[in-house]
């Protein structure tokens, strides 16, 4: 049993090593960052006809960055290691009415006026942090 203390103290002492140097020059760094996505809004007719076009860039949040994740040793799992993987998204969304203002028929015409704008409603993060891959925020 001597035997097989050592190469695993060792395994041990190397992964730790080899996660503290991560975590200090990588960091936890998960954040909400503004962004910007395109959204394109259509409408069809019955038959399938674009009816109305509309789009717009809009201004979101993302949630960004990295979280420091783990693997050690670990007699009681199949693999021989645990594994403790953490990523970053949201705690929460909010939910936002926003305006497509660039509207065009379906021949490609620009519209004006109350039938140049839409309404859609966007989910997008209100604030982010690390959690456990694979576990839900809610």
């Amino acid at each position: 049993m001597g035997q097989w203390r050592w190469p695993v103290m060792a395994i041990c002492a190397m992964l730790s090593c080899v996660a503290v140097e991560a975590k200090n020059h990588y960091g936890t760094e998960c954040e909400t960052l503004p962004s910007t996505i395109h959204i394109v809004k259509e409408e069809f007719d019955d038959s399938g006809q674009v009816t109305l076009n509309c789009e717009e860039d809009i201004a979101v949040n993302k949630c960004e960055g990295a979280c420091v994740s783990k693997v050690q040793p670990s007699v009681n799992t199949p693999s021989g290691f645990l594994k403790d993987c953490r990523c970053c998204r949201e705690t929460h969304l909010r939910t936002r009415e926003v305006t497509l203002t660039h509207c065009y028929d379906g021949d490609g015409n620009r519209l004006g006026g109350d039938k140049g704008k839409v309404q859609v409603t966007l989910r997008e993060p209100a604030d982010c942090q690390c959690f456990k891959c694979g576990e839900s925020t809610r």
